[in-house]
């Protein structure tokens, strides 16, 4: 498998996770794995969001701020998304002996455990689960000493054929400190909008916080292979 990390847009990143969706899908590659890290920022958010009071408001205010907002297909809340943070989407069709009662929490510990492995190893703190505060939580946060670090979403869809479904399995991971302005976009969207909820930069940590300079993609992408050459 050839390195999959690359360095590119938001918008560009997010069309490369379909376009790895649609190529398992479709029956063109078996499996894949994406890791990408902005070179601009976005704050982005489902598309249903769109039809929220004050939606044109906010997109010019954000813009004018730097946060430029872009639409996703899927669920969740606004994720600020900058050079901070390390996209991560393994993609896969369900494997024929998983149960498909447990298919979603499957694909979520496939994506978290190698990160939490990794987060032993350097000695840190890891565990899953909602974090008070964190933008776009959810019980797969992976959280580094009870802080959020990686946010999680999947996306499925059925191959051609119909034969088995296609799980997007997707992590963004604040590698770098930008919390404070990634938590202010978030909170000047929710509050234009209308919304009730506002997030705190201490509910988040970037990996490099805690330790500087490792390296964790590496041994990410190798264990992430490892998953996927096993199907």
């Amino acid at each position: 498998m050839n390195n999959p990390f690359i360095e590119t847009t938001v918008a560009a990143g997010l069309q490369a996770e379909q376009d790895l969706l649609a190529s398992v899908c479709q029956g063109e590659i078996e499996h894949g794995l994406l890791l990408w890290r902005p070179t601009d920022r976005a704050l982005v958010m489902p598309r249903r969001m769109s039809r929220l009071p004050d939606f044109d408001l906010a997109t010019q205010a954000l813009a004018d701020s730097g946060w430029p907002i872009l639409l996703r297909e899927s669920g969740g809340e606004p994720v600020p998304q900058s050079s901070a943070t390390v996209n991560i989407a393994l993609v896969y069709a369900q494997p024929r002996n998983d149960i498909d009662r447990d298919r979603i929490e499957n694909a979520y510990l496939r994506l978290c455990q190698p990160i939490c492995d990794v987060l032993i190893e350097l000695g840190g703190n890891a565990s899953l689960g909602e974090v008070d505060g964190a933008f776009c939580d959810g019980r797969y946060n992976v959280n580094l000493d009870g802080r959020k670090m990686v946010g999680t979403a999947q996306r499925w869809r059925q191959s051609q054929g119909g034969q088995r479904p296609v799980v997007l399995a997707h992590g963004a991971l604040l590698l770098d400190d930008e919390r404070e302005a990634m938590v202010e976009s978030v909170n000047r969207f929710n509050q234009i909008c209308g919304q009730d909820q506002r997030v705190r930069a201490n509910s988040h940590i970037a990996l490099h916080e805690a330790f500087p300079g490792a390296d964790v993609l590496a041994p990410l992408v190798k264990a992430y292979q490892d998953i996927l050459s096993g199907f």
